[in-house]
């Protein structure tokens, strides 16, 4: 789902609300989870799950075309960490039989 088809979802759900309004208000509340993860703030909502940020320490890795040694600096990235509501929702909509999509039927026959 794209930040567009929320809110078209949205502005359907609930149609008091304009489709700018709608807008309007997914921008403003994605706005504000990120203002709050740059302070370094943790954001949890009940049921969904919770963002928080990780420290990545600083390591060395390889430049894959010449093989040279490079320092990665540190670096803080979002983390997300699914409630377990959404874990339950989840699990009970995929059938455990699921095969990758990229899969051909004859490598779906040979796992089975």
């Amino acid at each position: 789902m794209t930040r567009s088809d929320l809110v078209a979802a949205l502005a359907e759900r609930f149609g008091q609300l304009t489709q700018r309004d709608t807008e309007f208000a997914v921008k403003t509340m994605l706005d504000a989870m990120s203002d709050a993860l740059a302070r370094g703030h943790r954001i949890e909502i009940r049921g969904f799950g919770s963002f928080s940020i990780n420290r990545r320490p600083p390591r060395v890795g390889r430049n894959p075309r010449s093989g040279e040694q490079v320092v990665i600096p540190e670096k803080l990235v979002p983390h997300f960490k699914p409630g377990k509501a959404l874990r339950e929702a989840v699990d009970a909509n995929v059938p455990l039989d699921h095969t990758p999509a990229d899969t051909t039927d004859d490598e779906a026959a040979l796992r089975a």
